[in-house]
């Protein structure tokens, strides 16, 4: 057994180091973070992080910043700027908006959670209710602006990231109002027709609404202090060289924030925004994501030597191939370009034909598993009429099913202890692991169905139609690995390619839904190690394929907006 434990061992090795490493860094100053509750509209509790700077008492107030992620993240995702604003004397409340993290209700709903957030941060007695800045990036700057309106005496400044004034979600934009203003609209920016109503980022200068924002008629310059910060007219535009996700991990962009609220907040102290560590805290949750996967494997390994469960093992492997030939090279292209193909029309028909409702509360966790089931029958089928050498699976239902239960309920209170201990959770950038909430378990029941039709009917086309006789580990991972995501990694290359080449996507009316093809990669790249691995073990696709079902399900589900609470 403790032969067989040892990948285990490397995992919460990895996992531990690095979310404690994560943790030290968030907490670096002597900031302490707690986990919050608020009752926000209509009774509905939100939920938020308080970062709070060492000397923050009721007798020495500190100035204080609501921070706000955008559509379909969470308040861990404004870490970045949490993190610095706190090591620079700032009480921050980064909140998860309504239907967002574990905030209850349903998004879009009372302002995004932005009035109710603006009025907790006041509540508190170490803050400086004087003082009191507002950073939103994308949806979370019509969150913000949401507060603005409605208490429009209860803040300072505000910095918009990624986001605009006006249509759809917030009033029109004007010389007096919102209160000092910095704009940060990065020059690659997908959303610029949206919140700009320009094609590319680069011209948001002649924006009609950003112009009258900053109360010219001419072209808006980048780099110009425009109004007064006393009169609380001043405005103020940046455009850092990234993406529009790409400000969450842009020294720029979290450096322009940082400056503005320098300027236009008094009590913070003068550490120079070019002194930043955030990125320490984003490795340190990306090596517990790492680990995350990597106790998975060990998990599974240790269980597959337990007394019941060893029945599962199995030392004869059955291959399709005996050579990677045409046949072979065909059934990989397909397997890698067709889900990629189809995924825009899929998505689009699904939000037209399942609007949200009781049974199915969350659009995207909907376009998803729509997606993966027409994405599997057709797996299916394929495997149905392209015949190769007829693999022999070893079917075990019910002990698979205890091996993946036990899996990942392991898997899940390693998340459980990181969260409760060390306020992290595994993660890197905006694809990260939460923990459910009670309100969300029942959701993910339903949804766990469709995904685990389209992981058993794709693994078994994977293992059934693609496995080759003697080849290496290492390549049989890989290549299972690309036969999966890699057809959403060439397109993305090519669609940011044109991006930055061109200043469009290649689909430019589809910057969402681009921006949640991202996260594909790294799940179906995680997918395809956890399935081959439990493949070669025991030449079923079942263990890997509940596996897979469960962890993907817990994952879109609890980082998935909800948009029916009912």
């Amino acid at each position: 057994m403790i032969k067989n434990s040892k990948l285990f061992w490397i995992g919460l090795a990895i996992l531990l180091i690095g979310s404690i490493a994560a943790h030290l860094v968030q907490t670096s100053s002597d900031v302490t973070i707690k986990d919050v509750r608020f009752v926000g509209a209509g009774g509905n509790l939100q939920s938020g992080l308080l970062y709070v700077p060492p000397g923050a008492t009721a007798e020495t107030k500190a100035p204080g910043i609501l921070a706000v992620h955008g559509y379909i993240n969470s308040r861990e995702v404004q870490s970045g700027f949490a993190i610095e604003y706190a090591r620079r004397g700032y009480v921050v409340l980064s909140i998860d908006q309504t239907g967002h993290g574990y905030s209850q209700g349903a998004a879009f709903s009372a302002g995004f959670g932005g009035p109710a957030a603006l009025q907790y941060l006041r509540s508190l007695d170490m803050v400086d209710t004087d003082n009191i800045g507002m950073e939103g990036h994308s949806m979370g700057g019509w969150t913000i602006l949401a507060a603005a309106a409605t208490h429009p005496d209860d803040y300072k400044s505000i910095v918009l990231e990624g986001s605009s004034v006006g249509a759809p979600f917030a009033a029109e934009g004007t010389l007096e109002w919102p209160r000092n203003v910095s704009v940060v609209f990065s020059a690659y920016d997908e959303f610029s027709s949206l919140m700009w109503g320009v094609a590319k980022a680069d011209n948001v200068e002649t924006s009609p609404k950003l112009m009258a924002l900053f109360g010219t008629e001419t072209a808006v310059e980048e780099g110009k202090l425009y109004g007064s910060i006393e009169e609380g007219t001043a405005r103020i535009l940046w455009q850092p060289p990234v993406t529009h996700p790409g400000d969450h991990i842009s020294h720029a962009a979290i450096g322009h924030s940082i400056d503005w609220f320098a300027k236009t907040l008094e009590g913070g102290n003068k550490l120079s925004s070019e002194n930043q560590i955030w990125f320490y805290k984003e490795l340190g949750t990306l090596a517990g994501l790492i680990g995350f996967v990597v106790l998975i494997l060990g998990t599974s390994q240790i269980l597959l030597r337990t007394p019941w469960l060893r029945d599962l093992n199995s030392k004869s492997v059955g291959s399709a191939h005996a050579t990677r030939g045409p046949k072979w090279w065909g059934l990989f292209l397909f397997s890698a370009a067709f889900p990629v193909l189809n995924y825009y029309p899929l998505f689009n028909l699904a939000e037209s034909l399942f609007p949200a409702s009781a049974l199915l509360p969350q659009t995207i966790t909907t376009q998803v598993a729509f997606w993966a089931v027409i994405n599997g029958l057709v797996a299916a089928l394929v495997g149905l009429f392209v015949r190769s050498e007829k693999v022999a699976f070893s079917i075990q239902i019910v002990r698979s099913l205890v091996l993946a239960v036990s899996v990942i309920f392991v898997a899940y209170m390693s998340a459980v202890l990181v969260d409760f201990f060390l306020k992290v959770d595994f993660r890197f950038w905006f694809v990260g692991v939460k923990l459910l909430t009670a309100e969300r378990f029942p959701t993910a029941m339903v949804y766990l169905v469709p995904f685990a039709v389209y992981f058993v009917f794709a693994l078994r086309a994977l293992h059934g139609g693609l496995s080759v006789a003697g080849q290496s580990v290492w390549t049989t991972h890989a290549l299972n690995a690309l036969a999966l995501m890699g057809g959403f990694l060439v397109f993305l290359l090519l669609q940011y390619g044109t991006l930055f080449t061109t200043g469009t996507l290649l689909t430019p009316s589809e910057p969402l839904n681009t921006i949640v093809m991202f996260q594909f990669v790294p799940l179906l790249l995680a997918a395809a190690i956890i399935s081959t691995f439990l493949y070669r073990r025991t030449a079923s696709y079942l263990p890997g394929a509940f596996v897979n079902a469960m962890l993907i399900t817990w994952f879109v589900v609890a980082g998935q907006a909800t948009q029916f609470a009912g």
